[in-house]
C-alpha cells in the first residue's frame, strides 16, 4: 500500500473512479434481544471485502433511474438535498437501495398502493424475478411495473455517506439507508455473494468486531455503533440525521502506510485510524 499511497500522492497514477452505490441497514424489533439489524457474511473469494459482515447493497444500475415507475415517499428532490445529490443520482440511489435489498435478501420495500407491502416474496415466481433483477435482463422499473407495485420511498430513512479510500482498487461512493423490516415478509440467505447470514443486535455485532470475531469495513462498524444507541425501529427512523461525508485518507506517516479515519467515524474503530 505504500507504493500505491506515494504513487497517487505523485501524481504517477490515478485514483480508480468511486461508482454510486447504496447499502440497507434493514431493521427489526425482536421480543427478546431488542433491535436488531441483518447483516450478510461475504465470502471469502470476493474481491472486495473477503469474509467481511455488511449491510445489503451494491452498485447503482444505469436504469435504476427510470422515471416511470410507481414511487410513494419523498421525492427525488428531496433525496438529494438529504444526500447533497443532483435528482437523477438520488433516484438511481433510492432505486438501487431497494432492488440490491430484494436482490440479496428478497426483502421488498413495494407495495400494491401507496400505502401497502408486499407480506410475502417467497415462491418460485419471485426468485425468477429476483434472477431476472441479478442478470440484468429485467430493469427494476420492469419489474414494479409488471407486478403493479409501487416504490415505497417512504419506508427509507437516510443514514450516511461513505467513499472509499483513494488507494482501494474498487471504490464506492456510498449512500446508507435504514428501514424496517416489512411485516409478513422473510429476510433469506440467497445472495451468492454470502455464506452466512444473522440477525444481530448493534452493539453485540460491535462487540464481536472488537474482539476479531467479525471483520468489518469502518462504514458498517460506525453505523452499528451509531444504531447501538437506540432500543427500537421507531426510534431509529425518527431520530434526525445530518448527512456528513465520511472518506478515509491515505496517509503515509513516520514512513509507514496508513488509513485515517475521518474524526467523527475513528470513535467507533478500534484502532482509532
Amino acid at each position: 500500500m505504500r507504493e500505491q499511497i506515494d504513487d497517487i500522492l505523485a501524481g504517477r497514477a490515478r485514483p480508480a473512479p468511486a461508482r454510486h452505490a447504496a447499502t440497507v441497514v434493514v431493521l427489526r424489533d425482536h421480543e427478546e434481544h431488542g433491535l436488531q439489524a441483518f447483516l450478510l457474511r461475504r465470502v471469502r473469494s470476493m474481491a472486495f471485502a473477503p469474509g467481511a459482515y455488511v449491510f445489503p447493497g451494491g452498485s447503482v444500475d444505469p436504469r435504476d433511474g427510470e422515471a416511470d415507475l410507481a414511487w410513494s415517499g419523498p421525492s427525488p428532490a428531496e433525496w438529494g438535498a438529504a444526500f447533497k445529490a443532483d435528482e437523477k443520482t438520488a433516484r438511481e440511489l433510492v432505486c438501487a437501495a431497494v432492488r440490491e435489498t430484494f436482490e440479496e435478501t428478497l426483502v421488498l420495500l413495494a407495495g400494491p398502493t401507496a400505502g401497502t407491502v408486499v407480506d410475502d416474496t417467497r415462491g418460485d415466481d419471485w426468485e425468477a424475478d429476483r434472477q431476472a433483477l441479478l442478470d440484468r435482463s429485467q430493469s427494476f422499473g420492469g419489474f414494479l411495473d409488471r407486478r403493479g407495485l409501487v416504490l415505497r420511498a417512504d419506508l427509507l430513512r437516510p443514514w450516511a455517506h461513505w467513499i472509499t479510500p483513494i488507494v482501494e482498487p474498487k471504490r464506492y461512493d456510498t449512500r446508507f439507508f435504514v428501514a424496517a423490516m416489512p411485516a409478513g415478509q422473510r429476510a433469506r440467505d440467497v445472495s451468492t455473494e454470502a455464506d452466512r447470514v444473522a440477525w444481530v443486535r448493534p452493539a453485540d455485532a460491535v462487540e464481536r468486531a472488537k474482539a476479531g470475531e467479525w471483520s468489518m469495513l469502518p462504514p458498517t462498524l460506525a453505523t452499528l455503533s451509531e444504531l447501538a444507541a437506540f432500543d427500537t425501529v421507531a426510534d431509529v427512523l425518527a431520530a434526525p440525521r445530518e448527512i456528513i461525508v465520511h472518506e478515509p485518507t491515505a496517509e503515509i506517516i513516520d514512513g509507514e502506510a496508513w488509513l485515517v479515519l475521518p474524526e467523527k467515524a475513528a470513535q467507533y474503530y478500534p484502532s482509532g485510524a
